[in-house]
């Protein structure tokens, strides 16, 4: 089996209390996770914390874990004390409120790109208008009032994003992390 490394990768020291990786977006449905030093318990989800009765990795071994992809594109993104991303007319709204995301992509709108990083969606907007618009659109907890740049980027996507927990039954160790691409035999 042959894996392709997508993204950056992280690690994290774990030890017996639980310890959190930066955020990060999902764009492989395959998270390798390689466990050093001790026995690694792991969790995988927004802001998760992991316990001894989550999936555990022995130390020295690593595992592919499965994850889901969602992604959208932006078209629009209205600034305020809560910030509504606005997506194309005609598609499906990926996310739900509680669901956390992170803009990539704006190459011109760097400060959009740094401040939508692993934000909460507080809720989505699939109605339609009395004019014939049918985008939909979410709100999440970000504050972009300070930016006074107009959002008019068509190469900018929303990405779910995703955080990892690990502690150990007992001693220092480490964890591994790279979201990769599987072919061959698994």
């Amino acid at each position: 089996m042959a894996h392709r490394p997508v993204g950056v990768g992280t690690s994290i020291s774990t030890s017996s209390s639980a310890a959190l990786t930066t955020s990060f977006s999902v764009q492989s449905d395959v998270l390798r996770i390689v466990a050093f030093g001790a026995n690694a318990f792991v969790a995988i989800g927004t802001d998760p914390t992991a316990t001894l009765a989550d999936y555990v990795i022995p130390s020295g071994t690593d595992v592919t874990l499965a994850l889901t992809k969602a992604s959208q594109r932006v078209v629009g993104i209205t600034t305020g004390t809560t910030t509504i991303i606005t997506c194309p007319e005609g598609t499906q709204m990926p996310f739900g409120a509680g669901d956390r995301v992170t803009l990539s992509g704006s190459q011109h709108f760097a400060q959009y790109n740094s401040l939508i990083n692993h934000a909460k969606v507080l809720s989505v907007n699939t109605t339609s208008s009395f004019d014939g618009n049918f985008q939909t659109s979410i709100t999440v907890d970000v504050n972009t009032s300070a930016i006074t740049t107009s959002f008019s980027a068509s190469d900018a996507t929303l990405r779910n994003s995703l955080r990892v927990s690990a502690l150990t039954n007992g001693g220092a160790g480490s964890i591994f992390l790279q979201q990769v691409q599987l072919s061959g035999q698994a």
